[in-house]
């Protein structure tokens, strides 16, 4: 537990955590080390099971099911295909190697709702999502996934900010 005391009251934060979603996209290639020592930071300590997620947008499950040699697959499929998925696979290694507990579970559709319905559906309690690098004006907001996903999220939501900004 931790202690946060205000001049009126002392109240306490629970920190405990079953699950969390951890969101990958198809620009996190180069901040999958960053991503997973983050959900670990939090995953390691109190043995929650983290929830590897990845959203396709249509075209992309599409293009990625090809490439990975299943041309015919559907969106019933996607849990194959994310579990073929090579920043998947990065990951589960990292995961494996902390002994982290972790689950598959892909989605084809709207990138920010199908992060939120994961959430929900797992019921977690954090969800780590991450977000492109954004010009000079741009990092005063998030771009649209991150930030409907911030609004929306059934539980608290960790941005990971790629380490070039």
């Amino acid at each position: 537990m931790v202690f946060f005391h205000t001049p009126s009251k002392v109240t306490a934060m629970d920190l405990s955590f079953d699950t969390i979603v951890l969101a990958i996209g198809p620009a996190d290639d180069d901040r999958l080390d960053q991503l997973a020592r983050v959900s670990m930071q939090v995953a390691k300590p109190t043995g929650a099971t983290v929830v590897l997620t990845h959203v396709f947008t249509r075209d992309e499950f599409d293009e990625v099911a090809a490439e990975l040699d299943y041309p015919s697959a559907t969106a019933e499929d996607v849990d194959v295909i994310l579990e073929r998925h090579q920043s998947v696979t990065y990951l589960e290694d990292r995961f494996d190697d902390h002994g982290v507990d972790y689950e598959v579970d892909g989605v084809v559709g709207n990138v920010s709702d199908g992060i939120v319905k994961t959430a929900e559906k797992a019921d977690a309690d954090r969800v780590v999502i991450s977000g492109g690098s954004r010009s000079p004006v741009g990092k005063a907001v998030f771009g649209s996934n991150a930030q409907n996903v911030l609004i929306n999220s059934p539980c608290p939501v960790t941005y990971v900010r790629p380490q070039s900004d």
